[in-house]
């Protein structure tokens, strides 16, 4: 069987679970949400920084990024489901990239939802206080949110797929971006910059004193997914459905 056919199977499968479309969506509403209310908080902090506060919603509404692509993934480990997409689709390399590619692509479509959402709210919400972001500025943080939210969804499932479990990548993956890259950061200097999540988020602010920039930093966060996906593909291969 041919890609084509293979990808058009597995996107079936995402559109057709209602808990995975809810996904989806929920990643826009909690992104540009927590965006909204964080633009109206007026406390003029000396480093307040507009365009990170136009995007602060990205911090939870990865959370619902990892999700979906810890589901996607892992709804195949339930049942016996995966031996059936591999009796189907018995060349495991075609079939995981098949996945990965349906659980990728629809997640950049809504990260760049959720970008320019967000940005059309944070600039509301904020008003003048927005007049230092630039409509350039603006453009590289929407793009950059729908980059980083659909590396996060794939570094979910390339975890979920080496795990063979959603609540386990889950248990790990969200304590961490909530708890844990914070603490190592507060310790830890410009180490922690390359941890995935805050080397993503760089692009989301309008200047950054780290280690790397805007584009350097989805790279890193790129290679930890990268990562990720190839240590989940070997577990596919090497392991019995």
């Amino acid at each position: 069987m041919s890609f084509a056919p293979v990808l058009h199977s597995e996107w079936l499968k995402i559109r057709t679970l209602r808990s995975l479309v809810a996904g989806l969506g929920a990643v826009v509403l909690v992104t540009a949400a927590f965006s909204a209310l964080a633009g109206l908080d007026n406390s003029g902090d000396t480093d307040f920084d507009p365009m990170f506060s136009a995007f602060f919603g990205v911090n939870f509404g990865q959370i619902a990024a990892i999700t979906f692509g810890a589901q996607a993934m892992s709804s195949e480990f339930r049942g016996g489901a995966l031996r059936v997409s591999l009796a189907a689709v018995p060349r495991r390399g075609r079939w995981f990239a098949a996945k990965v590619t349906a659980i990728g692509a629809p997640a950049l479509a809504v990260g760049l939802l959720s970008g320019c959402v967000s940005l059309a709210a944070g600039r509301t919400v904020l008003g003048d206080r927005a007049d230092g972001m630039s409509w350039g500025e603006g453009l590289r943080g929407a793009v950059g949110c729908g980059i980083y939210l659909a590396l996060m969804a794939l570094f979910a499932a390339g975890l979920a797929a080496l795990l063979r479990s959603g609540v386990a990548t889950l248990s790990i993956l969200i304590p961490f971006l909530l708890l844990v890259s914070f603490v190592v950061g507060d310790m830890s200097g410009n180490a922690a910059d390359f941890l995935p999540d805050r080397a993503g988020q760089v692009v989301l602010h309008e200047n950054w004193d780290g280690t790397l920039g805007p584009w350097t930093g989805l790279a890193v966060t790129a290679v930890w997914t990268s990562a990720a996906l190839l240590a989940g593909a070997r577990g596919i291969r090497r392991r019995d459905a």
